[in-house]
């Protein structure tokens, strides 16, 4: 009976530990202590990174100020466009103590684009079902911001790397008196592999994630003249892979590859001052925060956080 006892005792002892080991990804299983945080703090970067990136490159509204469709063929809009959002870059030399990794900089991230929308059908009396085509080009600097590089090999126009992405916008209904006008749009943007940290820098880790991503937007809004304004809600589907490295406190570096998935909900303003052939647009937006049980702590970097964001165009109509 003694022993039955001393043996229970030592198992309910244990499970506490051995829940401990049991947290963390499934990618980091192999290793322990000091190791294991460093791959987690690795993979969860890269899980972290991923949806801002995605948020980045999408904004809100896919043509920034025009609420509405552009009234079927052959009406063209062509805008330079920047999005940005404040984000915390995790310390490149956490060495494992704890797991908690500390903020290394604060960073304004801009994501400039070029965006076009053509007035393909302009739908019935009252606006429904009109289609414009829509098509963006993104910008992407290699050298802009300290340890983010690009894929050397993606498509480029001398050190800047580009992106693209292709859609549709759907006319509900025209601005009719004190109802506003309507309209919902796809889109599906891709962009290549952005890289944070270089393990042969001396750096103790480093993630690249490529992103695939799927933006369904509703906007209503109104246009007086001068002045528009309008918003909306969109929902993201973020897709791609994670390259993952890191160097273990003994022994060679170790490389990972994960798989990224991940939606979040989004809402955003826009204003815009139109000067006929030429428009001044801004807006501002939040990717609302979700959960996503990470087995690291990034200071300054909650993923439940609302992240808030904001766009500024030059539109020009024809």
């Amino acid at each position: 009976m003694h022993r039955r006892a001393t043996v229970l005792f030592a198992a309910l002892a244990l499970l506490p530990a051995a829940s401990l080991l049991a947290q963390g990804n499934s990618e980091c299983s192999a290793y322990i202590g000091p190791d294991a945080n460093i791959c987690n703090a690795a993979v969860d970067g890269a899980v972290l990174f991923h949806p801002v990136a995605g948020m980045l490159i999408s904004g809100g509204n896919p043509t920034l100020g025009q609420v509405g469709t552009l009234g079927g063929f052959p009406h063209l809009t062509l805008s330079a466009r920047v999005n940005a959002t404040k984000f915390h870059l995790p310390d490149l030399n956490y060495n494992g103590t704890g797991t908690t990794v500390a903020s290394a900089d604060e960073v304004v991230a801009p994501a400039p684009q070029v965006e076009a929308a053509l007035g393909l059908y302009k739908g019935m009396s009252n606006g429904l079902l009109a289609i414009d085509l829509l098509g963006s080009a993104q910008l992407l600097p290699t050298n802009q911001i300290d340890n983010l590089s690009v894929d050397k090999d993606a498509t480029s126009i001398g050190d800047v790397a580009l992106g693209f992405g292709y859609g549709a916008r759907v006319g509900v209904i025209n601005q009719m008196g004190a109802i506003p006008g309507i309209a919902v749009s796809a889109m599906h943007r891709s962009i290549p592999e952005v890289t944070y940290g270089d393990v042969s820098q001396g750096n103790q880790y480093r993630y690249g994630v490529n992103l695939d991503a799927t933006n369904l937007r509703a906007m209503a809004g109104y246009s007086f003249g001068l002045v528009s304004v309008g918003g909306g809600l969109g929902w993201d589907k973020y897709t791609g892979k994670a390259d993952i490295e890191f160097n273990p406190t003994v022994g060679p570096t170790q490389f990972i590859a994960k798989d990224l998935d991940q939606e979040r909900t989004l809402g955003f303003l826009d204003a815009g001052l139109n000067f006929g052939m030429l428009n001044l647009v801004g807006e501002v937006g939040w990717q609302f925060g979700k959960d996503l049980n990470l087995s690291t702590t990034f200071e300054d970097n909650d993923p439940k956080d609302n992240r808030l964001f904001g766009s500024a165009a030059l539109r020009f109509t024809f």
